[in-house]
């Protein structure tokens, strides 16, 4: 059973920065594409950033494009997600989650991830 853990949220203010960090089990984390999605309330969740297993092929929701950048650390099992210049409508709960299949593409799909975190939020307050 694969069990993610995302940690670094907290309370910032616009403009501000933070780096949230997804601490992965089991030996395969190199394997899968990884994602971070988020959902604000009363929003649906959302698709934020992805990156593939090598973490060659980043890929970026438009709305934080030039702000956020998503890494991985494959020895670590760790996947990050540095969030910088943050605007009051960042605020949400964010989740990593890992790819469905063996060394597939990023994906922007929820559908295309089956094991998810429980979530750490972010608050921006202007």
């Amino acid at each position: 059973q694969v069990q993610l853990v995302e940690t670094g949220g907290g309370l910032v203010q616009a403009g501000g920065s933070l780096r949230l960090s997804c601490a992965a089990s089991g030996r395969t984390f190199s394997n899968y594409a990884m994602g971070w999605f988020r959902q604000a309330p009363g929003k649906e969740r959302e698709f934020v950033a992805a990156i593939s297993p090598r973490g060659l092929t980043p890929s970026y929701a438009d709305s934080v494009k030039g702000r956020f950048t998503i890494s991985r650390d494959n020895a670590k099992n760790t996947l990050y997600l540095q969030m910088n210049s943050l605007k009051p409508e960042d605020t949400a709960l964010y989740y990593c989650a890992r790819g469905a299949r063996t060394f597939s593409p990023p994906h922007s799909s929820q559908h295309e991830y089956t094991y998810w975190g429980q979530g750490t939020q972010v608050t921006v307050s202007s």
